[in-house]
C-alpha cells in the first residue's frame, strides 16, 4: 500500500524491476514509455480509513493523526512508518543515481509540480520557446494520453511521455529510465513535468535540483496551507495566470504570505504564460542555476 497517498497500481514507462516493458515509438518522436507497474516491493495501494481512529473537532473530521500521518485498519503506526520508509528509501537510491548522472554532465533538472489546471504545460511551452537555443529536454508525466508531450514537441523540444495509469506521481526509477532514452547533452536543462497532484510528488525525490511549485491565482489563497508539504519541499513558487487576477476576487499578497507561512525561504515569481509577465525572471532563475552547475563542473 502507498502510505503516502493510497494511490492505485501504476502503469509507468521505464521500469525494469520485473515489470513488463512495451516500448512504443511515437512516429519519429522520443520513446513513449508505458509499463505495468505492479509494485512487487510491498508498495500496495489498498488504503482503508479506520473510522474508529477519526478525530473530531466540532463538525470537522481529521484522518491521519499519529506518527505515520495516516490511519489504516489493522496496521500500527510503527508498521506504517516501516512500509513508507522502505518505499522512500528505495526511491532515494534511484534518485541519488539520477543526481550523480546529471551532475557528471552539468545538467540542470527541475521538477515541475502543481495541481491539475495550474497552467504548467502552457508555462513550460512558453519557457522552452523563450529559452531559444538552450539545449533541453522534457520528461512528461500524466496518468494517460500523450497530449502534453505532443504540445511540448510542437515547440521543437525533445520529450518523453511517462504514463502512470492509476499512479499519481513519477518516481526516480521512471525518471532514470527516461533519461537513458533522452541521452541528454552536457549543460542541458531537463524539465520533469510531474503528474498534477500536490500530495505524493512532495515526498518523492527524482534527483532534481529543485521542485518548482506552480500555483494558479484561480486556486484560492489558502492552497499552500491546505498542501503544506508540497510548498515546503519547493524551492520556488511560480504564482501563475496573474493576468486573470483582475477578473477574480483574489489577493496576490495573501497568496505570497501563505506561501511564506509554510516555507519562509521560498522564492516567489508572479508569472503569466499568456502575457509573458514574469517569464524573464523565471528564465533568469534557471540560467543562474545552470551557470552554477557549470562552474561546479569546471572546478572538479
Amino acid at each position: 500500500m502507498c502510505t503516502v497517498c493510497g494511490c492505485g497500481d501504476a502503469k509507468v514507462e521505464g521500469h525494469d524491476q520485473g515489470h513488463s516493458h512495451d516500448h512504443h515509438h511515437d512516429h519519429g518522436h522520443d520513446h513513449f514509455l508505458d509499463h505495468a507497474h505492479s509494485h512487487d516491493d510491498g508498495h500496495h495501494h489498498d488504503h482503508h480509513h479506520d473510522h474508529s481512529h477519526v478525530h473530531h473537532h466540532g463538525d470537522d473530521v481529521h484522518y491521519g493523526r499519529g506518527a505515520a500521518g495516516v490511519d489504516v485498519a489493522g496496521m500500527s503506526q510503527s508498521r506504517l512508518i516501516e512500509i513508507e520508509t522502505g518505499i522512500l528509501s528505495k526511491n532515494d537510491r534511484y534518485a541519488a543515481a539520477n543526481r550523480t548522472a546529471l551532475a557528471d554532465r552539468g545538467i540542470l533538472a527541475v521538477n515541475l509540480v502543481s495541481s491539475p489546471g495550474s497552467g504548467k504545460t502552457t508555462l513550460l511551452c512558453r519557457t522552452i520557446e523563450m529559452l531559444g537555443n538552450q539545449p533541453l529536454a522534457v520528461i512528461e508525466g500524466d496518468q494517460q494520453t500523450a497530449n502534453d508531450a505532443d504540445r511540448i514537441r510542437a515547440t521543437g523540444a525533445r520529450a518523453i511521455q511517462v504514463n502512470t495509469g492509476k499512479g499519481c506521481h513519477l518516481d526516480a526509477h521512471m525518471v532514470g529510465h527516461a533519461m537513458e532514452h533522452l541521452d541528454l547533452a552536457p549543460a542541458s536543462m531537463l524539465f520533469i513535468e510531474n503528474v498534477g497532484n500536490l500530495v505524493c510528488p512532495a515526498s518523492f525525490d527524482l534527483g532534481e535540483e529543485a521542485k518548482i511549485a506552480i500555483l494558479s491565482v484561480t486556486e484560492g489563497e489558502d492552497k499552500p496551507l491546505k498542501y503544506p508539504d508540497m510548498f515546503t519541499a519547493a524551492k520556488i513558487a511560480l504564482l501563475n495566470k496573474i493576468d486573470l487576477a483582475p477578473h477574480c476576487d483574489v489577493d496576490l499578497d495573501l497568496y505570497e504570505a501563505n506561501l511564506r507561512r509554510v516555507n519562509p525561504t521560498i522564492e516567489i515569481i508572479r508569472t503569466s504564460a499568456r502575457t509573458g509577465e514574469g517569464i524573464e525572471a523565471w528564465l533568469g532563475w534557471l540560467r543562474d542555476r545552470l551557470d552554477a552547475r557549470s562552474r561546479t563542473k569546471a572546478a572538479e
